[in-house]
């Protein structure tokens, strides 16, 4: 077997170069598809077609910017066959019908939203050179709202009120013009506005207040407290979760819900503390028919200065290990 003397040097120049970018190109590719297990596929796909062209790689433009034109272009074409993903609140308005347990959807009939672990793009603390990415940006709220627009208004938004790039970079990234990139912003806004018109001033996850929701949420599960759930949302709180197509407006709605058809006996949740898209959160674990306490998913809380506004669990064991926790809990 030969070996090309030229390929190792080349390798650690590629590393060097383009490895302090990957955490931020994962929460760039997460923005764009909603999925964080898709959203390290399309990471690995991106360095991937980087390592094949970097030989002709000219240096016209920052490797940074090389390397979004890149990420940009495969979560481009990876959306075209692609649903979007949503939260139940994306399919239809709140349940006002009759008090019944959620509906569930068919299998495959929905792409659900993931949530995003916080430790996945935070940058490392000894990495000077790595970019901090801001949290405003992967709010739940935003990223369900982002997957409404058409995949390169997304794109447009993304890369001029994200991540900062000018409007001729933007033009560059994408292979358009300055004037497309104007107008498909222009549009991003208006139609962003619609879906969201008020963002709310959620409190940063290391905010005592915004411990002091979640340790009470927790609880309230833990204990089969309804009374201290009662305390932590406000007045017009939601609550959704997947794979169930109904939700709940208001307090009182959600709170109906729970107590009949979710909170259980004392002992039969647990749930520990994690962060999300830069929102607290808990990997959650309910006790089976055997008595052991198995992964059920993860919950993430919206917490403002007046009470928790937004509940969204996603039920799904497999997001509990994605998290960094384990399958199974010893009672």
């Amino acid at each position: 077997m030969t070996t090309n003397p030229q390929a190792a040097p080349d390798q650690e120049r590629f590393t060097a170069e383009t490895e302090r970018f990957r955490r931020e190109l994962l929460a760039h590719c997460y923005r764009m598809v909603g999925s964080a297990h898709d959203a390290e596929d399309l990471v690995q796909e991106t360095y991937l077609r980087a390592w094949r062209s970097y030989a002709r790689f000219e240096g016209r433009a920052s490797i940074r910017s090389w390397l979004y034109r890149i990420a940009t272009n495969v979560c481009l074409s990876a959306s075209k066959p692609r649903p979007i993903r949503v939260l139940p609140s994306g399919l239809a308005g709140p349940n006002d019908g009759p008090d019944r347990p959620p509906r569930t959807v068919a299998p495959g009939e929905v792409a659900w939203l993931e949530p995003l672990p916080d430790a996945w793009i935070a940058p490392p603390s000894d990495d000077p050179a790595a970019t901090a990415v801001g949290r405003e940006s992967l709010r739940l709220a935003l990223i369900a709202s982002l997957q409404h627009l058409p995949s390169r208004q997304r794109a447009i938004l993304i890369l001029r009120e994200v991540l900062a790039f000018s409007a001729a970079e933007t033009a560059e990234i994408l292979g358009t013009t300055t004037a497309a990139v104007k107008s498909g912003l222009q549009r991003a806004r208006a139609r962003l506005d619609e879906l969201e018109p008020e963002p709310e001033e959620l409190l940063e996850p290391a905010d005592r207040r915004a411990r002091a929701l979640l340790d009470g949420y927790v609880a309230a599960f833990e204990h089969s407290d309804a009374g201290l759930l009662e305390r932590v949302l406000r007045t017009d709180a939601a609550l959704e979760a997947t794979p169930f197509r109904d939700w709940q407006a208001g307090r009182a709605m959600c709170l109906r819900v729970l107590d009949a058809y979710v909170l259980g006996a004392p002992g039969d949740w647990r749930m520990l503390p994690t962060t999300a898209n830069g929102q607290p959160a808990a990997a959650v674990y309910h006790r089976d028919g055997g008595g052991e306490l198995r992964a059920d998913g993860v919950v993430v809380l919206a917490p403002t200065a007046t009470g928790v506004s937004r509940v969204v669990k996603f039920h799904d064991p497999a997001l509990v290990a994605m998290f960094g926790f384990p399958s199974t809990l010893t009672p």
